[in-house]
């Protein structure tokens, strides 16, 4: 499913913009990540996609229904939603918190349940955890319980905000190796919230850096960012105007018109094709060793 804002604003009052003439369009079956500072909008912009928050102005569309039109608990209950610090409901074993949705919506309790093992052994957890609490789970098993719980009734749009952030780094590093796997196999239309670009980086297919307002600085496939920052403000976010991540052109690997760029450290980080002068990213991973 595809996701679109239209001149969406949002106004808390007069002298507080949270979001101003933001337009967008969120591809099917992608990746998308909303990377910026404090204050960005990135997070209000992906709670309008559940009706958590709702625009003061404008409009935003799912496969072209304006979903002002949908009821709000209706919308929520058919897209996955994963926050930081999982949102677990601490008085509900793992194997409730995964099954919530699907048994508000009707499903009977061992349809739903075997929904939910299904879900623990997708995300990699060990089935021995379901009868535990999340308080007896470490922070990483706590977001899978999150991830499977998000994915319960089958969502084609799942929504991400800050998912990993209060996680140690060694963890956070699993679990975004877990999403790339998991969004692999799946094919979800991911929205996903950060401030951190290297993880940004790694994981979006589409990759939209924000200033305050939710203006959108610069929005594309995370080599052609790298390549191209579109003014200083991108640069300096990335990196790029301090070394960190200049791409070159590697003579000896390039073919003819199609060109190979490389990071600092040699990795490939993507092509530049001669027929479309578009950028495109060879292997993901490679891409992630310098981000």
């Amino acid at each position: 499913m595809s996701i679109e804002f239209r001149n969406v604003t949002k106004r808390y009052n007069a002298d507080s913009v949270a979001v101003d003439e933001f337009s967008l369009v969120i591809p099917s079956r992608k990746t998308t990540v909303l990377v910026g500072s404090s204050g960005s909008g990135k997070t209000t912009l992906l709670r309008m996609i559940n009706r958590m928050v709702d625009p003061t102005s404008g409009s935003v569309l799912i496969d072209g229904e304006d979903i002002a039109d949908v009821e709000p608990v209706a919308l929520r209950r058919r897209i996955g939603y994963v926050m930081q610090n999982s949102g677990l409901l601490p008085h509900r074993k793992v194997i409730d918190n995964i099954a919530t949705v699907p048994l508000l919506t009707g499903v009977k309790k061992p349809e739903a349940y075997a929904r939910a093992r299904e879900l623990m052994a997708t995300v990699g957890l060990d089935p021995a955890l379901e009868s535990r609490y999340p308080a007896q789970l470490s922070g990483g098993q706590q977001q899978r319980v999150g991830v499977a719980r998000g994915l319960a009734v089958d969502p084609n749009i799942l929504l991400m905000d800050e998912p990993f952030g209060a996680v140690d780094p060694i963890v956070r590093a699993d679990l975004q190796q877990e999403l790339l796997r998991l969004q692999q196999e799946l094919g979800k239309t991911v929205v996903f919230v950060t401030h951190d670009i290297d993880e940004a980086f790694l994981l979006g297919d589409q990759v939209v850096l924000l200033e305050r307002g939710a203006r959108i600085s610069q929005a594309g496939p995370p080599a052609e960012i790298l390549a191209a920052p579109a003014n200083d403000f991108v640069a300096s976010f990335i990196g790029a105007d301090r070394g960190k991540r200049r791409l070159t052109v590697d003579e000896s690997a390039s073919r003819g018109d199609d060109l190979v760029l490389v990071d600092g450290s040699g990795y490939p980080a993507g092509v530049i094709s001669s027929s479309s002068r578009a950028f495109s990213i060879s292997d993901k991973t490679d891409q992630a060793g310098d981000a």
